[in-house]
């Protein structure tokens, strides 16, 4: 039976403001491509070329800046969801698209080493109604937790005070057309949403076969800034060394380990080590990158140093007099010294934002 996707892109990203004020968190970039590009490419690589992606009705950010889906080969249609009702209801709207094909349904904010193909062929050869990737965790009360008895899952419960396990339900899941009588059934949370747990649940209870697999090397739910920059360490750590067209690296910089240098960067008398990568048209001048750090495109920075960062395209960092690290800087964000007396430091900073000073 043919296979769909259907992709999660909606909610208001609140953990991760104030970078989602102006911005949709699916598409902050990781390694300098959007989280979303790489849940459209698992889907592709696993053969998938019919893909749904809800998106905020109030919004057509996503379907700017992804299209129809040419670029991968798929084809992509928008579901708009009205307001963020819970990942059930975003199961339940996508009915239409769906059919009564299988699917996986991906969070677009989550990620996954190895794509999906083996869980999709697992699903297959198991004959299960519901297939469940699931992540050992250190804050499983932030998930939907599994109930494992006898190498079952017997329930599961979303974001419980007193987890019964160390496992959470991955943002991967797999399901048949049963998966709609289920959504369909259940009733909205304490906090007002259809939970996809309690979908769960229903199909353990009305006795639908669950199978399950552990994700056994690394996924991210990149829904805090921690997150991010981990997911951007993980991808980096697995990117080979590029140097793409109209690069420029004078003889006084050193450039060593996995670096990807983006058409048009410039590095001039700078020290860059890997895994990193330098975005289109950037200037690295009289600076230190360090690794895990992704620059965004066209961000200048002169006599500064930055590692374990993640830096949005157009920014400025001019003469920072400390190390700029752990760090994640929106799109244009300007960090400057000034010379007027007396010194003193001057923030313009947005909703929620979060500033360490030494």
């Amino acid at each position: 039976m043919k296979l769909k996707a259907l992709i999660a892109s909606g909610g208001r990203g609140t953990r991760l403001r104030p970078i989602t004020h102006t911005q949709n968190k699916h598409l902050i970039p990781i390694a300098n491509k959007p989280i979303l590009h790489y849940a459209i490419e698992a889907a592709a690589m696993a053969g998938i070329t019919e893909i749904a992606i809800v998106t905020n009705a109030d919004s057509d950010e996503v379907p700017r800046a992804i299209g129809d889906g040419s670029k991968w080969g798929v084809k992509i249609t928008y579901i708009p969801q009205n307001a963020p009702l819970g990942l059930a209801h975003v199961v339940r709207i996508a009915e239409p698209f769906i059919a009564k094909d299988n699917f996986i349904f991906y969070l677009g904010d989550n990620m996954v080493v190895g794509g999906v193909k083996r869980y999709v062929d697992a699903f297959t050869s198991s004959g299960a109604n519901c297939y469940l990737t699931l992540a050992k965790v250190k804050d499983p009360e932030r998930f939907g937790v599994p109930e494992i008895k006898n190498g079952a899952i017997v329930k599961v419960e979303e974001k419980p005070k007193n987890p019964k396990s160390n496992y959470a339900v991955a943002g991967i899941y797999i399901y048949d057309k049963n998966i709609f009588e289920a959504v369909n059934n259940i009733e909205p949370s304490a906090r007002g949403e259809l939970e996809i747990s309690d979908a769960h649940q229903y199909l353990i209870d009305h006795g639908y076969k669950i199978g399950f697999a552990e994700i056994t090397g690394w996924w991210k739910d990149t829904g805090k800034p921690t997150d991010l920059l981990e997911a951007n360490r993980l991808i980096l750590e697995n990117t080979e060394a590029l140097v793409e067209p109209g690069v420029d690296v004078d003889s006084r910089s050193d450039v060593a380990g996995r670096v990807v240098l983006q058409k048009g960067c410039k590095i001039i008398n700078s020290k860059v080590r890997g895994p990193a990568i330098i975005g289109e048209g950037a200037v690295i001048e009289n600076s230190y990158v360090g690794p895990f750090t992704s620059i965004g495109s066209n961000t200048h920075m002169t006599n500064s140093e930055v590692e374990y960062s993640i830096i949005l395209k157009g920014c400025k960092i001019l003469d920072a007099g400390m190390r700029i690290e752990g760090s994640l800087l929106g799109n244009d964000v300007e960090i400057v010294r000034t010379d007027g007396k007396p010194r003193v430091q001057r923030f313009m900073i947005g909703d929620q934002s979060r500033v360490e000073v030494a």
